[in-house]
């Protein structure tokens, strides 16, 4: 499996720009044979709080965009988004599509940052989802969703790979790369963190810092700020061979 972790500095609140910007990466991503590229949490607006403003349909623009761009380019995206939820509120989401532009599958983030004041704006997730991407059962989680571990429990025996999108800011970066990390340790499987880079009106700095962490919790890739894209390449089957030398998932309570 070969990945394209998309740093994209993105724009506030300005899906035109993002979407232009998001699909050079794509096309760049699939011109090299990259067979996911994962774009950041709400690429195309930024984390931002004016559901009003910005939040969609799930099936309309941001969706149809990310679905065209993984047909036209014949790989498969991963992509978050603000959604419409229930009167007043959004849902911060992201889609997986596969080479064929159609919807695998739709996560809504399950932990609102309330730090940030998101659970007053965005309603909370309610189920973890598995998706396959050319053979690989995948999940996808976003941003806050990295300090619960007990969301990424529930799908652990079921993927060999875990997505986490994400604005995450540079002031707790160091947690950032602790956590992937730690969720690929318990989890014995690849966890594939992309973060954006750049600024907006609420955070100085957003440093990248995309990773891809290995089953046994080892750095096989981390992208600078300065990184557009952050390609890493990995044997997905590595995951079932620690997990048959080291059968630990088997002792998981219920």
């Amino acid at each position: 499996m070969k990945v394209a972790l998309l740093q994209l500095d993105v724009a506030w609140e300005d899906k035109s720009a993002n979407m232009r910007s998001a699909e050079a990466l794509v096309k760049e991503a699939a011109s090299t044979g990259c067979d996911i590229a994962v774009l950041p949490e709400t690429f195309s607006t930024g984390f931002s709080m004016n559901v009003e403003g910005i939040a969609e349909a799930e099936n309309g623009p941001t969706a149809q965009f990310l679905g065209s761009i993984a047909k036209k380019y014949s790989i498969n995206v991963i992509g978050g988004f603000s959604a419409e939820g229930h009167i007043g509120f959004g849902r911060n989401v992201a889609h997986a599509y596969g080479r064929d532009g159609l919807l695998k599958a739709s996560y809504a983030k399950m932990q609102p940052f309330c730090y940030a004041g998101e659970n007053t704006h965005y309603e909370a997730g309610d189920r973890p989802v598995v998706f396959d991407l050319d053979g690989a059962p995948a999940s996808v989680f976003i941003c806050y969703d990295l300090r619960f571990p007990e969301l990424m429990r529930k799908v652990a025996r079921d993927v060999r790979v875990i997505f986490v999108i994400a604005n995450w800011p540079g002031e707790r970066i160091s947690q950032w790369s602790a956590l992937l990390r730690a969720r690929a340790i318990e989890n014995q499987c690849f966890v594939a963190g992309v973060n954006r880079t750049g600024s907006d009106p609420n955070v100085s700095d957003y440093p990248g810092a995309s990773s891809v962490m290995g089953p046994g919790g080892e750095e096989l890739c981390t992208g600078s700020a300065s990184d557009r894209i952050v390609v890493c390449e990995f044997d997905i089957a590595m995951a079932d061979r620690v997990r048959a030398e080291y059968p630990f998932l088997d002792d998981m309570r219920t």
